[in-house]
């Protein structure tokens, strides 16, 4: 049995104007008629293989986590009253979960905001990341890349893992490579996506967090250790405002010698951009008040105003309320700054 950990703290501004901080876009119906979380939450809402899931969010979501996790069962909320990236985040869980489920407990770590198409495979994959966490192994998923992608971080296959059939041992870290990097990488055929999903026995994970990242798991073991153990976990603000802000890439996994990889190969995409979206089948969404004439690969979205585009080409238009995005394709690393200009108009 594998503890599925959600990790839900992001505010997804680079989906502005539809996603905001108030609502950010795991809460969002954004690729058909259920939220990125709900999808995440079901994808393991399987009571035969894994346990019900502990949700890492923020404070000021409670409610639209509450209201997503109607009908699962079981369920364990951490609030966040303030954010700490993903290294705190998931030392939280593993203490969380090592409480209740005990320290040889595997948690399989996943954002709440990514789109998995292929679950068959998605679980394939778990089932060799387990075994190799199991072999008390770090454990990360490499994403099988499909194009030479300059927004992601990179993972380097290197020897096969002898105790594990399917899972490699990993080489190098690599972050955001410019093109030309990435299209070698890619090529080479060594390479994987880094999409931060994990497998971890957490008392393995907790061990390497405390040699490699003293300070950070000192403070978030002290947020959690001072919270009521209920179904709601509340950490105290003090103890996780004095906690190191960083990712569990760079605090952890880069500087571990148990790191492995498992490829994933699961039409996988974290949504991250309006050009991610629109590169994934449309869902219904426009309820006939969008008009497009002479107007070619353009992705256009709106909640309620009508849109009507004229000989324009490969152009991204999102209403939401009463704001609207114009913008070409390719653009989308620079939106943060502009939701944050915009915001403050």
């Amino acid at each position: 049995m594998i503890v599925p950990v959600i990790l839900s703290g992001g505010s997804g501004t680079r989906l502005w104007p539809l996603s905001t901080p108030e609502h950010p876009k795991q809460f969002l119906p954004l690729t058909g008629t259920k939220s990125l979380f709900r999808q995440t939450v079901e994808r393991v809402d399987d009571r035969t293989n894994y346990e019900p899931p502990v949700i890492v969010a923020n404070a000021a979501h409670e409610a639209l986590c509450r209201s997503e996790l109607e009908g699962v069962d079981g369920w364990q909320l951490i609030l966040e009253p303030v954010a700490r990236n993903t290294a705190a985040a998931i030392v939280m869980a593993a203490a969380v979960v090592s409480r209740r489920h005990g320290g040889d407990a595997l948690m399989l770590v996943m954002p709440s905001d990514h789109l998995i198409a292929d679950e068959p495979a998605f679980h394939a994959a778990v089932t060799t990341g387990g075994n190799a966490a199991s072999a008390q192994y770090l454990v990360t998923f490499g994403v099988m890349p499909t194009h030479a992608e300059t927004g992601f971080g990179y993972l380097e296959a290197g020897a096969p893992l002898s105790e594990v059939t399917g899972a490699f041992r990993v080489a190098r870290f690599t972050e955001k490579p410019d093109l030309a990097a990435a299209q070698a990488m890619v090529a080479g055929g060594r390479h994987f996506w880094n999409g931060g999903i994990f497998l971890y026995r957490a008392d393995e994970f907790l061990a390497e967090a405390r040699r490699l990242a003293p300070e950070i798991t000192r403070a978030a073991e002290q947020a959690v250790d001072a919270a009521a153990n209920y179904d709601i976990v509340r950490p105290d603000a003090d103890a996780l405002t004095s906690c190191p802000s960083v990712s569990v890439d760079y605090a952890i996994m880069e500087k571990s010698d148990r790191v492995a990889m498992v490829p994933l190969d699961a039409s996988w995409s974290d949504v991250g951009s309006w050009d991610a979206l629109a590169g994934l089948p449309p869902p219904l969404h426009d309820k006939g008040l969008i008009k497009a004439v002479n107007s070619d690969n353009c992705y256009v979205r709106t909640d309620g105003i009508k849109l009507g585009l004229l000989g324009v080409d490969d152009l991204v238009v999102v209403a939401s309320g009463d704001r609207v995005l114009i913008m070409r394709k390719g653009t989308s690393q620079h939106i943060r700054q502009l939701a944050s200009e915009a915001d403050a108009v």
